[in-house]
């Protein structure tokens, strides 16, 4: 393990690299459990992440030393259970801005927080959260971004990576830095009570919005068109039968 120190208010001010682990997220749950309370904003980062998870406990495939594979730990007593998507909004968005001087406008925010370029899977967000009496004790975010891997396992479905799209390597410590800096600036944004701000800019960024394309669910296929994001976190679409609302596992995007 070794420490260094980014710029910035407090994420990424406490920074371990370690070289292998199973999941950063486990990692720092159980750094958590066992040790003295840790800093606001301290990241693990992982040179190799062997069992890293997706959503709906989806694999995440990772080369060793190729990708981003980092956890940061949060701790927003001032949030309640019921804008918890607040969260998952700012840590997208964070990841977003970081990536956009890259990447302009083909980059998006498919919901409700993959970070796709066109119709290509880029990186990941898996928040867990810990929660006490009405508002979120602690939040456990684990990020996966592809970053200079050259190719992908056929299992790795419709992943792509900064280095395939603009044929160049990248520093993966200076990517995490800018992303640790705009994932703070839309935190403290969200405390200081911007909750507005923060939902309207990632509605903005959102894959697929306003746009009639195919979905599935309850195993009917239609075509739709998203048109909102409720305070909550459920999509809204909109389709033949009017607008209706979705959670995470009620929903396909039939975009392969």
């Amino acid at each position: 393990m070794q420490n260094n120190i980014f710029s910035g208010l407090f994420v990424g001010q406490n920074l371990v690299t370690i070289q292998q682990v199973d999941s950063t997220n486990t990692f720092l749950k159980t750094l958590l459990s066992n040790s003295k309370p840790l800093p606001e904003g301290t990241v693990i980062m992982a040179e190799s992440q062997y069992a890293g998870r997706g959503q709906q406990q989806n694999k995440w495939h990772s080369e060793p030393g190729k990708n981003l594979t980092f956890s940061i730990l949060l701790t927003p007593a001032f949030l309640a259970i019921s804008d918890q998507f607040d969260l998952n909004r700012v840590v997208s968005l964070g990841v977003y801005d970081a990536l956009h001087p890259y990447l302009s406008d083909n980059l998006k925010i498919k919901w409700p927080n993959d970070i796709y370029y066109g119709d290509r899977k880029l990186g990941g967000i898996l928040i867990e959260t810990h929660v006490q009496g009405a508002n979120i004790k602690d939040a456990i975010i684990g990020i996966g971004l592809n970053i200079n891997q050259e190719s992908f396992e056929p299992g790795a479905g419709n992943a792509i990576s900064l280095r395939q799209i603009l044929h160049r390597d990248y520093d993966l410590k200076t990517i995490l830095s800018e992303i640790c800096g705009h994932i703070e600036a839309y935190y403290l944004n969200l405390r200081a009570g911007k909750f507005l701000f923060v939902r309207n800019t990632y509605l903005s960024r959102l894959y697929w919005l306003n746009e009639v394309k195919r979905f599935k669910s309850n195993d009917q296929v239609f075509d739709g068109v998203i048109k909102n994001v409720k305070e909550n976190g459920m999509l809204v679409v909109e389709n033949n039968n009017g607008q209706q609302e979705f959670s995470l596992k009620q929903i396909e995007f039939l975009n392969k």
